[in-house]
């Protein structure tokens, strides 16, 4: 409904001729009302599609934080998830002023606000949270930072995380329009941080965090097509747990997966931000090493090698220490390999590593071609 302009409604001759009466019997104050909250869902519209159209958690977040500063200036803005299914730690990123800050509140679960959002999954106002749930501890760390609402970032079964805005730094508390509005539009960035949160677990192994075969395979594919464009080199590692078999008849399974979710946290803290590091499967690993010579490569793989063999796995009762195997290989621009091929090669390289006695590292070269010591597997 248009309120200027030719055809608009104040235009209308009849509604100049009635003005004072239609303003009398509060007719023109509904048409106001109306046209702001027309024009409220057309800005909620155009700002939700463009944090959907965003491609990372990053740029979700920051767009977030723009709006928000630019229409109400919260005196914080913090957004606080589970990044992996596997994983319990919490990650958080707080913001004041459009600038990135380090809140001081020390979530280490939100597990306590799972079964309350599950029955009311939807933003609320902190003051009737903190009425419901006034005896946990959780409350009271959110009480020493005082946030006006809470958001949920709700899953299919379980609570991904909360979103918490402040109080304004000005203009008094927020009102019943600006506490809708924002209910609103944060319920729309929690879908979109949930959307990404689930492409992010379509891409990693349930059980380390690690990035799943699937899309290791993929990335491998793309980078031996980026080499060959731009004549630079890369190099995988595939990595296998010596004698896991034996540790999983000995220890039992459970001990088993334990030592997996350790030897991935200690393959994470060896590599890049860069790389590429998954669970190929079972026991197996494997890091893809852009833009990455043979001879780093084997440093990195060393490196690796070494801190698994110093690294204690914590369990019920002591474990044994935990050795690994590991092949390298490296492809460039005059590499006619396929994805597979390129695997094949750091998996010969690995089968020699285990003949020769496991806890070791072998770089390809061209005489293992086609070697067969599959029987010194596990």
């Amino acid at each position: 409904m248009r309120n200027d302009g030719k055809g608009g409604f104040l235009s209308n001759p009849k509604i100049v001729d009635h003005f004072d009466f239609l303003g009398e019997i509060g007719v023109l104050s509904y048409v106001i009302g109306l046209t702001e909250e027309i024009r409220s869902y057309e800005t909620l519209f155009s700002r939700g599609l463009d944090i959907f159209n965003r491609t990372s958690i990053d740029d979700i977040l920051e767009a977030t934080v723009q709006l928000l500063s630019d229409f109400y200036l919260p005196s914080f803005i913090a957004f606080v998830w589970k990044p992996i299914q596997n994983r319990m730690d919490i990650t958080m990123r707080s913001y004041r002023d459009y600038k990135p800050i380090n809140l001081d509140l020390k979530l280490d679960s939100i597990d306590a606000f799972a079964s309350f959002f599950s029955e009311l999954p939807k933003p609320v106002a902190f003051a009737e949270m903190e009425e419901k749930l006034g005896g946990e501890n959780t409350i009271a760390l959110l009480r020493d930072v005082r946030p006006e609402i809470v958001v949920p970032i709700m899953g299919p079964s379980d609570l991904y995380g909360i979103i918490l805005v402040g109080r304004k730094t000005a203009g008094g508390d927020y009102n019943d329009e600006e506490m809708k509005f924002l209910q609103q539009f944060m319920f729309i960035v929690s879908q979109a941080i949930k959307n990404h949160l689930h492409y992010e677990h379509s891409l990693h192994d349930i059980k380390t965090g690690l990035y799943n075969h699937g899309f290791f395979m993929t990335r491998v594919k793309e980078e031996i097509s980026r080499a060959r464009r731009s004549d630079c080199v890369s190099s995988i590692i595939v990595i296998d747990v010596d004698k896991f078999k034996n540790f999983n008849d000995t220890y039992g399974h459970l001990a088993g997966d334990q030592v997996l979710t350790t030897l991935a946290q200690a393959i994470r803290q060896n590599v890049r931000d860069d790389d590429i590091p998954s669970r190929f499967g079972g026991e197996e690993f494997t890091v893809l090493l852009p833009r990455t010579d043979i001879s780093t490569a084997l440093g990195v793989a060393e490196r690796l090698r070494i801190s698994v063999s110093e690294m204690d796995v914590p369990w019920e009762v002591p474990l044994p220490k935990i050795t690994i195997s590991l092949g390298v290989f490296s492809f460039d621009s005059s590499s006619t390999l396929k994805t597979n091929d390129v695997i094949r090669r750091a998996d010969e390289a690995l089968y020699v590593s285990k003949a020769n006695g496991r806890n070791c590292t072998t770089v390809w070269e061209p005489s293992m071609s086609n070697v067969k010591y599959k029987e010194c597997r596990g």
